[in-house]
């Protein structure tokens, strides 16, 4: 399969993800609207924020990863839909810790969301792994060399969001949370191969030949 059809359907659900979230903010003020009351809020937007910056982020690195591939085959499918199996489900953490957080349930929502981020974490890893093991049949054009190397950069995510889960059930859910944002910043900055080198590489590997 062409791999824009996977990348297609893929943007799709993300666009759903990441517009779900807002659907949280909506019932702020509806009763009662007042500065008391949009301040009290604070800890939904706090989670929107996160949240919306955190799908974004993973969707411009999805498209990078299927940038350098230019077929899928079945086993590629099936690890890209359980990565999106768990980006879709963001909105249900973010929706219980915006309504517990300065509670007694703010450990328990925090938590809960450090676990889809280490099942999404892992799921970004599977597939990128799989990209680079198997580039060749996919018709990945940059070396297999550059490849490897980033595995450990693109995949440190997961230990980080492991550290947040843990630092939210001992600690402070709010410094879980932070973490959580600030791993999304990390995955701004570019951990992989550029695919716009693809093609000088072709050229050069079909030059060599």
């Amino acid at each position: 399969m062409d791999s824009r059809r996977a990348e297609a359907f893929s943007d799709g659900v993300f666009a759903v993800a990441i517009t779900v979230l807002i659907f949280d903010l909506l019932s702020i003020g509806t009763h009662r609207l007042t500065a008391a009351v949009l301040l009290h809020a604070w800890p939904a937007y706090f989670a929107y924020v996160v949240s919306f910056i955190t799908i974004g982020i993973m969707w411009m690195n999805h498209r990078t990863i299927l940038a350098h591939v230019k077929r899928v085959d079945r086993p590629l499918l099936v690890l890209n839909l359980l990565l999106l199996m768990g980006i879709v489900a963001i909105p249900f953490p973010t929706a219980l810790v915006s309504e517990h957080l300065r509670d007694e349930g703010g450990t328990v929502a925090t938590v809960t969301y450090g676990v889809v981020m280490i099942v999404i974490s892992a799921g970004f890893a599977s597939v990128w792994i799989y990209v680079v093991t198997h580039g060749p049949s996919l018709g990945a054009a940059v070396p297999q060399g550059a490849l490897r190397q980033s595995i450990p950069g693109f995949t440190l995510g997961g230990a980080g969001y492991a550290a947040g889960t843990l630092i939210a059930a001992l600690w402070s859910p709010v410094a879980g949370l932070i973490i959580f944002g600030l791993l999304g910043v990390y995955y701004l900055f570019e951990h992989l191969p550029s695919p716009a080198e693809e093609p000088a590489v072709g050229r050069r590997e079909g030059g060599q030949a």
